[in-house]
């Protein structure tokens, strides 16, 4: 890609979220969300391969049709209630179209079905950009206008999206798709707890965000990109694959790692508010994530050689050190102990 080109849109691709992050107009807001969604298209389709293609396809469409059905809900609101500002009360229809909308940006369930194929057909490190600053901006405006939202319409759609990404994630042996269910099981705990706190919802995203990170730049290093290659990580960088299983246990949200923190706080909270039998199904929902990050790390740390994988043993390979690794483990692996730090600073 030509110099220029790619720094035109890797600095659309970081203005469009901060224009929505910092707009009060609804309008504005929009056309940062257009900004960013026009500059990922290129990076997804760099590959030239047809699986590049056809997941940046798919993320066009769906991501216009999100575009489309917000700017008619935003057209409906200023016509109802004559304001521009994304702060204010908004009606009860255009609310609810705007939630649609916004979930079909970010990939909850029912909307979630694009997700894991656009994630599938592009690099990791694409992988890592479309799960972790993509998110930044629909979840924004989903915590500006969480007052005027259906409390009702968010549970459903978040315990959906925890079935769905833990159930989805059963079948599958591509890293890539695994983490977009992860990604979708994640988004259901922040959406859950949206209308009652937004702290928790960022200290949520915030931990997601690490885990998230960190899980994808090792499969990056490894060279992960199926689980049966998994099994032959370990001779690479015996350390980086224990640490690799940390970090899936942390997604899992075990005790007392960094993932069990937020979910936690989320139960604690919902418990609070007299919703017990929704976060007990929360708590069992989440128990089909575990599964399938248990899969992983049984593959990736107890499967050692001799084994019958059809990829050779990788003893010869380059010592490639990443010094921000260390530090990103560190943060996605234990932070529990500070929680109340944390609480406070957010």
């Amino acid at each position: 890609m030509n110099p220029h080109a790619n720094m035109i849109i890797i600095s659309s691709l970081i203005l469009g979220p901060v224009i929505t992050i910092t707009s009060n107009h609804w309008i504005m807001a929009w056309i940062g969300l257009e900004i960013n969604m026009l500059a990922i298209i290129p990076l997804i389709a760099k590959q030239h391969h047809p699986r590049a293609i056809e997941a940046s396809i798919k993320y066009f469409l769906i991501q216009a049709s999100a575009s489309s059905l917000l700017l008619f809900a935003i057209i409906n609101n200023i016509w109802n209630l004559g304001q521009f500002n994304i702060t204010q009360p908004t009606n009860t229809a255009s609310s609810t179209m705007m939630t649609a909308a916004l979930a079909m940006k970010l990939g909850l369930a029912p909307f979630h079905y694009w997700l894991p194929e656009t994630l599938q057909g592009t690099t990791t490190m694409m992988t890592l950009i479309l799960t972790t600053w993509q998110k930044l901006a629909p979840l924004t405006l989903l915590m500006m206008i969480h007052q005027s939202l259906n409390t009702t319409l968010l549970m459903m759609l978040s315990l959906l999206s925890m079935l769905m990404g833990g159930w989805g994630g059963l079948n599958q042996t591509q890293m890539r798709k695994i983490m977009a269910f992860s990604s979708i099981a994640h988004l259901g705990w922040m959406t859950m707890i949206l209308t009652m706190s937004i702290k928790l919802t960022l200290l949520t995203f915030y931990t997601y965000i690490a885990m998230t990170t960190t899980m994808l730049l090792t499969i990056k290093l490894l060279e992960t990109n199926k689980m049966s290659t998994t099994m032959t990580s370990w001779t690479k960088s015996p350390i980086l694959n224990a640490m690799m299983m940390l970090n899936l246990m942390s997604l899992a949200g075990l005790p007392p790692l960094t993932g069990f923190m937020p979910k936690w706080l989320i139960l604690q909270e919902m418990t609070k508010n007299h919703m017990t039998m929704i976060a007990t199904m929360a708590a069992i929902l989440s128990l089909l994530s575990l599964f399938f990050y248990l899969r992983i790390a049984y593959y990736s740390t107890i499967t050692l050689s001799p084994n019958t994988t059809n990829y050779p043993q990788q003893w010869r390979h380059k010592n490639n050190q990443k010094p921000y690794l260390p530090l990103m483990i560190t943060t996605s692996s234990i932070l529990t102990p500070i929680m109340p730090t944390l609480l406070t600073t957010i």
